[in-house]
């Protein structure tokens, strides 16, 4: 490894471990495709836990490196985790899901408004990849994304668009709105569009982290990149089966 290399993978890890001290938080999601349509409860204690990543941290290679899924989700995800639980401290959250928690977050809540997006957005993250993802959606959600999107290439086009386009920190989703559509839509930070104040508001499906700790170890500032071959990992059977729930 170059001088210059060591330095920056040197300081991205620093940077990372910074900003999101690990939890020690036990298993909460069940592992395998279909986890992708939980959504993270707390438990009996009041607390909610960061839950296992369904595959190997080198599983996603080469298109998500190994040591950035350790920082992403042993760091960050961990420290929004943990983050959540100090600012739910004193409120009686027992049994209740995250979604609902942040239907109702208001913007002025910083604590639960950014941990819990944050551990809302990357549980659904890490279940909507798989490395034996990118075969492309089908059946019912295929048929929607046509309908709507023109064709799943319009789809794609526009997603891609959304995620490459938010300016700074954010994610760009695939959701489905209160009447059953679909659209394509970004946010900043870790909010998402089931928060009251999102710009269009609905239920996500399919999330890309955008954040610079998403990839830069890989793709440095290469987003579009990243973006592109984030497709080749998408696990259309978890994102069926997301809108599929939804009803």
């Amino acid at each position: 490894m170059k001088k210059r290399d060591f330095i920056r993978t040197s300081s991205f890890l620093a940077l990372g471990a910074f900003l999101a001290p690990s939890a020690s938080c036990s298993n909460s999601a069940p592992q395998g495709d279909a986890a992708g349509a939980e959504d993270p409860m707390a438990g009996a204690d009041g607390q909610f836990t960061l839950p296992e990543l369904p595959y190997d941290h080198n599983a996603l290679e080469p298109y998500i490196d190994k040591q950035t899924m350790m920082i992403h989700h042993g760091k960050h995800h961990a420290g929004y985790v943990r983050k959540l639980n100090k600012a739910l401290e004193g409120q009686d959250v027992s049994g209740q899901s995250l979604k609902d928690i942040l239907s109702s977050v208001e913007g002025s809540n910083a604590g639960v408004r950014n941990n819990g997006g944050g551990h809302y957005n990357h549980s659904l993250f890490w279940e909507v990849m798989s490395p034996g993802g990118g075969e492309g959606p089908t059946g019912n959600l295929k048929d929607a994304l046509d309908s709507t999107f023109n064709s799943f290439d319009g789809f794609k086009e526009k997603f891609s668009n959304a995620a490459a386009s938010r300016f700074g920190s954010g994610w760009a989703w695939l959701s489905v709105d209160g009447d059953g559509k679909l659209f394509v839509s970004s946010t900043p930070n870790q909010d998402n569009p089931l928060m009251p104040f999102a710009e269009q508001k609905g239920t996500p499906i399919l999330g890309i982290d955008v954040w610079e700790h998403a990839y830069y170890l890989k793709y440095q500032n290469e987003r579009t990149k990243y973006i592109a071959n984030f497709f080749n990992i998408i696990n259309w059977e978890t994102v069926a089966a997301n809108y599929a729930a939804i009803g």
